[in-house]
């Protein structure tokens, strides 16, 4: 009754007028939480050799703007293409991935980043005035179907990971190409995926359902003994694109202490944008990255705002409560940002239209960090030592 009464007074603030935010106001809130980004994709870049420390027009990271935005600890996305399972290179790109974290991320510019491990090592490193650096695999194909590569992964640093990609793997169906007839469909985790699951669990690492088919995620929160988290989706409700998570989805991760953490790109935020790309790709081929990129910078598909952004938190927020939700922005892994989010120096006009919206600087404080430190210490107390 008291979480039910809570989530209605937040509703009732947030259905009230939009009221007017000092500058001073934005900055010693946004000061005073610890924000995480669950998702980034620039280790794409600079595993490539782009270096992280200068200034790009290219990207939507660097430590300049990470800095000007505040950012307290990001998880750095270990993507694997789904095009290294073809020659069994899978494993090799984790490895190239987690090495780019490691060195040219975290071992290049020590006095601005640290690598974490835990919620409290995140918490320290903040203190101590540094970026807290985490990784997570985005592709459960990197494991190459095997657990001791799991467990290496973990050693190494990696505190969650994507069950799928865009492709279904051996073991777990994918939300990005369910529809196609000639890939074999397993009905969700197959007996493999669900071990998975629970050595996850046992290691102590976040089971991460962003990009999973529907019957992926239910099986995955019937296995895992830990709260999961989806690290960059956002809601279907308000916009229909199947990466995206149902209410009833969002409303039983929530139930068993997991976090959903808003993905900013922009087909995931508003349904016009959604149906401008689907038209687009239609039209120009979905592999068409400029030119789709173009279609959004010159207005043929229209870009979500900010706002969208904080209807997402605000759905999620009366459905399922403040705790349920989190930021995943998918910068540099995405074509379109929010205007006005258009890169990680931006956040602060998050901050910004969440109190205009009535939100408290405790709300705040969850939603850009709070919740997924919750989440990290509740998946560390699950874990388990090794069968003897």
């Amino acid at each position: 009754m008291r979480r039910q009464a809570a989530v209605c007074l937040i509703a009732a603030a947030l259905a009230a007028q939009t009221r007017r935010v000092s500058d001073a106001e934005v900055d010693r809130v946004h000061r005073s939480a610890l924000l995480i980004d669950a998702h980034n994709d620039i280790t794409s870049e600079t595993v490539a050799g782009l270096d992280i420390g200068r200034l790009s027009a290219k990207t939507h990271t660097d430590v300049p703007r990470l800095e000007q935005g505040g950012v307290g600890a990001q998880f750095f996305a270990v993507y694997v293409s789904a095009r290294y399972v073809k020659d069994h290179q899978s494993a090799h790109r984790a490895l190239e991935m987690i090495d780019t974290v490691r060195h040219d991320i975290v071992g290049r510019y020590p006095r601005v980043f640290e690598l974490a491990a835990t919620a409290d090592d995140v918490e320290r490193i903040h203190r101590e005035g540094k970026i807290a650096a985490l990784m997570g695999i985005e592709g459960g194909h990197a494991i190459e179907d095997s657990l001791r590569l799991l467990r290496d992964y973990f050693t190494l640093g990696v505190r969650y990971m994507t069950l799928t990609h865009v492709n279904t793997n051996s073991w777990a169906d994918s939300s990005g190409d369910i529809d196609q007839p000639d890939v074999q469909h397993h009905g969700g985790l197959t007996d493999f995926g669900k071990e998975v699951v629970r050595e996850m669990n046992r290691l102590g690492m976040i089971v991460d359902v962003s990009h999973v088919a529907d019957k992926t995620f239910w099986d995955a929160l019937a296995v895992s003994s830990a709260p999961l988290m989806a690290s960059h989706s956002s809601c279907r409700a308000i916009t229909p694109a199947r990466r995206n998570m149902t209410d009833e989805m969002i409303v039983a991760m929530a139930k068993k202490g997991g976090v959903i953490h808003i993905n900013f790109n922009c087909s995931y935020l508003s349904a016009a944008s959604l149906g401008g790309e689907t038209a687009f790709e239609k039209m120009h081929g979905a592999d068409n990255e400029a030119a789709l990129k173009r279609a959004y910078a010159t207005g043929e598909i229209p870009r979500a705002t900010v706002a969208d952004v904080v209807a997402h938190i605000d759905h999620v927020v009366k459905i399922a409560g403040v705790d349920a939700v989190g930021l995943g922005s998918d910068f540099d892994g995405v074509p379109c940002t929010p205007a006005g989010l258009d890169d990680v120096s931006k956040f602060p006009n998050l901050t910004r239209a969440l109190l205009e919206k009535g939100y408290s600087a405790d709300d705040l404080r969850k939603i850009y960090g709070g919740n997924t430190l919750r989440l990290m210490r509740a998946v560390e107390r699950a874990r388990r030592p090794p069968v003897q």
